[in-house]
């Protein structure tokens, strides 16, 4: 059926009733929706009955590779994981470089399905066609780094793993599902789903070649693709750092989130700076699979009584986690995300959850007897430790903090809401916008919340201009969110090689129909991302009962309500005024109303007909 680059079939795996099945991969799902991001939300809206408690055993799991996924191609080693979110209640997914996701395509498989809930504790076993749902009753309470290695033991060191930790287990609603001792993805509590379907891990083991249309012509784009990333001008110093250079860019743009966003600049940077990083603690690197440009930053903690700790670095792990909650010690840093990953916590939300903490204690909103005795201050890293053991285990203050910012700042009340930090309930990766309108548009409408992965957009805003309010600036904007999110999404590779070297877009057509055999240009690509963004915000609106306005891709209160008061950038803050001109850009550049719900001549445009018919029901006369 199909020439290469897909497997060609989906795994369904139902855990109620312990029972799998196999189905072909249609056709029309691979040349609509290409693979991976756009596989999921397609799956979703069919499937997914309208709102589905995202912890009942109705909610989807979903893993999905792209035509590119596998390939010996650079940074090709990437999956999605989906599903709706336990943390914002609309559409969450998130990425992960792995061996998981090449074995998965070696086994022959594009996506796996999960449905229903396991009895009891169990993990599913997978080499090629033999599917087993196994007993975990000895994994379940273990933190990652334990079980991985209990696994890799028992099924050997050539698998592919992905797990959850206590706080998947304990359903937390920022839990992530973490792989291979320091990698993780999904962020909107994708850990949390699997946790409530008493899933501990996925194991898959492939031993088939996946298929591709010309082999010569991968090989010989391949040994050229890999040349031209080494020949980058910065892919010695890229190797060297990594993402981690960007806390010496961040102070010096002013945009390295201090003090739960209230600044943009760090007294202490230097000390958590990418250099330190490469000259004190670093010991090793690592990357996905078939990377070249590897980024993970693999360091130990060289002093203090944190001294021997090892664990896996980037940027937006030392921002929150460092900058954003005061704490200026590489070594502090290095236990807090090590700690993190071992319960299966995202690092950007728990930095978020933590620095809001911080500072409604610092206000007297919450006393000592709300946090179990503990005082919560800048810079304070034992109790943040003693923090996320109460977060991870949902003990005491830790049950209310497990349900993320936006929950948090409504229990609390007394207008803390204004420095939530959050755009539709998943907290803010590590950029402050007070003086970034694009970057704050770009986290306003991301398709999963305020995520860094769509919104990156921050480094074209400085070179354009700060202060510059234009159209052009949001096609910009769009144009790169249909390529971060669209493209790079669901062929599914890493997008560093472009965004960090250089690398061409071009290639990517050309990787595709040689691992194919379909001609697509860029341009069909980002009509395709186009689609998958129009179906995503489609499911929102579904998922939010139809309740839906412009102010849900509002960014939060206090970039717009109080100037930063240190820095070069000094006494800058967002106009509403100015903000509210940029989204109506961009809702009429991506054929959306006034509201932001898709046109039905949009959807019907980009071929999502039934998609128009059902918003058309829900909102009759108005739509």
């Amino acid at each position: 059926m199909f020439k290469g680059g897909w497997a060609g079939r989906i795994l369904k795996i139902d855990l109620t009733k312990r029972k799998h099945t196999v189905v072909e991969l249609p056709r029309d799902l691979a040349e609509r929706f290409v693979g991976g991001r756009g596989f999921a939300i397609k799956i979703l809206w069919d499937e997914l009955p309208r709102g589905t408690d995202p912890m009942s055993p109705d909610n989807i799991l979903i893993f999905a590779t792209g035509p590119l996924t596998g390939l010996k191609i650079p940074s090709s080693g990437k999956m999605i994981v989906a599903s709706k979110s336990p943390l914002t209640g609309g559409y969450g997914d998130g990425n992960i470089g792995v061996r998981m996701a090449v074995e998965l395509k070696k086994a022959g498989y594009d996506a796996i399905i999960i449905y229903g809930r396991a009895e009891k504790p169990s993990y599913v076993y997978i080499e090629d066609k033999n599917v087993q749902i196994r007993d975990a009753k000895d994994l379940w309470g273990m933190k990652t780094y334990e079980a991985d290695d209990v696994l890799r033991e028992a099924q050997g060191e050539d698998c592919g793993v992905l797990l959850i930790g206590r706080a998947g287990e304990n359903l937390v609603r920022y839990s992530v599902i973490v792989a291979e001792k320091g990698r993780a993805g999904g962020r909107p509590g994708m850990g949390a789903v699997m946790g409530s379907k008493n899933l501990k891990a996925v194991v898959i083991k492939g031993t088939s070649e996946i298929p591709v249309h010309d082999e010569e012509k991968v090989e010989i784009l391949a040994e050229e693709a890999y040349e031209t990333i080494e020949r980058s001008p910065n892919y010695e110093f890229w190797r060297k750092q990594g993402t981690m250079a960007t806390i010496e860019w961040a102070q010096a743009n002013s945009v390295l989130p201090t003090h739960n966003f209230r600044e943009g600049v760090f007294e202490l940077a230097e000390e958590i700076g990418g250099l330190t990083m490469e000259k004190v603690h670093k010991i090793a690197q690592r990357g996905c699979p078939y990377c070249n440009m590897p980024c993970g930053n693999i360091v130990i903690a060289k002093r203090g009584k944190y001294s021997g700790i090892e664990s896996e670095l980037d940027y937006e792990n030392v921002a929150m986690l460092g900058s954003n909650l005061g704490i200026g010690d590489m070594n502090s840093i290095i236990a807090l995300n090590r700690l993190c990953d071992e319960y299966g916590l995202d690092t950007i939300s728990t930095g978020s959850v933590l620095g809001f903490l911080f500072e409604a204690f610092e206000r007297g909103l919450i006393t000592r007897e709300d946090l179990d005795g503990l005082s919560p201050r800048w810079g304070d890293e034992e109790q943040a430790l003693l923090l996320i053991e109460k977060i991870a285990n949902k003990e005491g203050i830790g049950r209310i903090l497990a349900l993320g910012v936006k929950a948090l700042s409504e229990v609390i009340g007394k207008g803390s809401a204004g420095f939530a930090m959050h755009v539709k309930g998943l907290e803010i990766s590590a950029y402050d916008c007070h003086a970034a309108i694009g970057m704050a548009l770009a986290y306003g409408t991301s398709p999963i919340g305020a995520h860094h992965k769509d919104a990156w957009f921050i480094a074209w805003e400085i070179k354009m201009g700060r202060n510059v309010v234009s159209r052009e600036k949001v096609e910009r904007l769009i144009y790169m969110q249909n390529i971060r999110g669209g493209i790079f999404e669901t062929l599914t590779v890493c997008r560093l090689p472009w965004i960090e070297l250089g690398f061409d877009l071009d290639w990517y057509p050309r990787f595709f129909e040689a691992a194919t055999g379909l001609k697509m240009s860029l341009n069909e690509m980002l009509v395709i991302a186009e689609r998958i963004y129009c179906l995503i915000r489609a499911f929102w609106i579904r998922e939010n009962n139809y309740n839906w306005n412009r102010y849900m891709d509002y960014p939060p209160l206090r970039w717009f309500e109080e100037s930063l008061t240190k820095g070069p950038l000094k006494n800058s803050k967002l106009s509403y005024s100015d903000y509210d001109k940029m989204l109506s850009w961009y809702y009429e550049l991506r054929g959306w109303n006034s509201n932001g719900i898709p046109k039905p001549e949009t959807l019907k445009g980009l071929g999502l007909r039934e998609v128009a018919e059902e918003l058309k029901k829900a909102y009759e006369d108005k739509f």
